[in-house]
């Protein structure tokens, strides 16, 4: 079977969703995951486009939530529909979780130690380099007209320079961009 895209790869089972999922749950520490993501579904399998994966972490970004969350469901619906949703919330929720309490014991037995805390900045330098991977290609698909360059340079002034409150800057910036959008449509039509 293939999947709807037309790149060739055969379509995921929610099985394998969940398991993929799972793994990169397991395996990614701090933020950075959805560059794990990227590379799972664009990069390596090609069950995705790079416009459908950004597309659907701008609306997972936008929604209520864990990021990488909403993002597993939007990644699970749109390669195996609810049973694909369902195993991407659970793969990248459940093994992850029980991990973390499993960690958390051993990690409060080890604070004393000075490499528990190397070990924890590590990671989290790995997580800021992913993320800012996963930053620096965004950026560079955001069309090259002038409002969606408006857009990305005055949400990053007023939350990152001016730090603004993520939320309403989100909501205007939404408001505003889907209204622009809508009537650029509407006089094309």
């Amino acid at each position: 079977m293939q999947h709807e895209n037309g790149v060739g790869a055969p379509a995921p089972t929610a099985w394998g969703l969940f398991l993929i999922f799972s793994r990169i749950g397991l395996t990614s520490f701090g933020g950075g995951l959805s560059g794990w993501l990227f590379r799972e579904f664009v990069q390596d399998r090609h069950w995705m486009s790079e416009e459908e994966f950004l597309n659907g972490l701008s609306l997972s970004q936008a929604l209520p939530g864990v990021n990488v969350k909403n993002m597993a469901i939007w990644i699970g619906y749109r390669l195996a529909g609810a049973p694909g949703a369902v195993a991407g919330f659970m793969g990248i929720i459940v093994p992850p979780a029980i991990f973390i309490v499993m960690l958390a014991a051993v990690f409060a037995a080890f604070t004393q130690y000075p490499l528990t805390n190397i070990a924890l900045a590590g990671a989290a330098a790995a997580a800021i380099g992913l993320s800012a991977s996963m930053a620096i290609t965004a950026a560079r698909r955001v069309p090259r007209r002038i409002l969606p360059l408006a857009f990305l340079v005055t949400t990053f002034v007023t939350v990152g320079l001016l730090q603004w409150p993520l939320l309403w800057v989100v909501l205007v910036q939404a408001v505003l961009s889907v209204g622009i959008e809508y009537r650029r449509l509407m006089d094309k039509a």
